[in-house]
């Protein structure tokens, strides 16, 4: 199991550290770098010990007043926020490069066939806020992933969703609207398969929460669970074995394709 890092990112720590040590050695003063970049002195103490994430600012102007010649600006391509967070990481290693997904999600549209919109809801209000920047990163790294549905053709896509996260509105009416028309439109590729499950079935299983599967190109089986807090990606085969058994007792109650895509074309056209 992968647990969230309560530490800063490293990249700060080290960058600071950079900043800090490029300073001495030019013999530049903490307060000195304060003066030129404007920032309290609290707030670049904050930045070279790595509490804080060095802005671009301190990096262009302590690389100036150091004569690092673009050694510390450099640090800006580590500083850009991570595309995903710490506990999901190792799983999106292991999707980029399976041969089937077969996946249900109880409350949400799965990230792979999410609008921009919808993904932007979704991400923008995380508790606690993340900033912009690490917002726009995860939209648009989430959008990046899509991709593989018409980038790998070959690759098998299945998707299982309760109807709670059907009926559950991301954003307002209209967008709820398009999300399920991608839904559509996304059933429609020769590769991937979009399933619904009514409310009322199974629902001592389909409560219990997502789970993903994956097979790798040298056939290897993993089994991926998440939380609010915490996720899980297992090779164990027994472990593996149970979930797989959970996934096919949940698809086994769910709509076909043909009936899960008119009963998704119903809902959007009741919006």
């Amino acid at each position: 199991m992968t647990e969230v890092n309560s530490q800063p990112p490293m990249a700060w720590r080290y960058c600071g550290n950079q900043v800090k040590r490029w300073r001495e050695q030019a013999g530049t003063t903490r307060e000195e770098l304060c003066n030129e970049t404007g920032y309290h002195y609290e707030y670049v103490k904050s930045m070279e010990n790595g509490r804080r994430k060095p802005t671009l600012r301190l990096l262009q102007i302590a690389d100036e007043m150091c004569d690092a010649h673009g050694l510390l600006l450099s640090a800006q391509d580590y500083l850009k926020p991570e595309p995903f967070p710490a506990r999901s990481q190792e799983y999106m290693q292991a999707e980029a490069e399976a041969i089937a997904i077969h996946s249900y999600e109880p409350l949400l549209i799965p990230g792979l066939l999410q609008t921009e919109e919808y993904a932007r809801a979704l991400i923008s209000e995380s508790c606690p806020p993340l900033d912009d920047e690490t917002v726009e990163e995860r939209v648009n790294a989430r959008l990046r992933r899509q991709e593989a549905l018409r980038a790998r053709p070959s690759v098998v896509f299945g998707f299982v969703v309760y109807e709670a996260a059907l009926r559950t509105w991301v954003g307002d009416r209209a967008a709820m609207k398009r999300q399920l028309q991608h839904l559509l439109a996304a059933g429609e590729l020769r590769n991937t398969s979009v399933q619904m499950l009514p409310m009322g079935r199974c629902p001592g299983l389909a409560l219990n929460g997502s789970l993903a599967l994956l097979e790798t190109p040298d056939h290897e089986h993993y089994a991926y669970i998440e939380g609010q807090e915490t996720s899980a990606l297992y090779a164990d085969p027994a472990k593996v074995s149970s979930l797989t058994q959970l996934h096919g007792m949940i698809r086994m109650q769910a709509l076909s394709a043909e009936e899960s895509a008119e009963f998704i074309r119903k809902l959007a056209e009741e919006l």
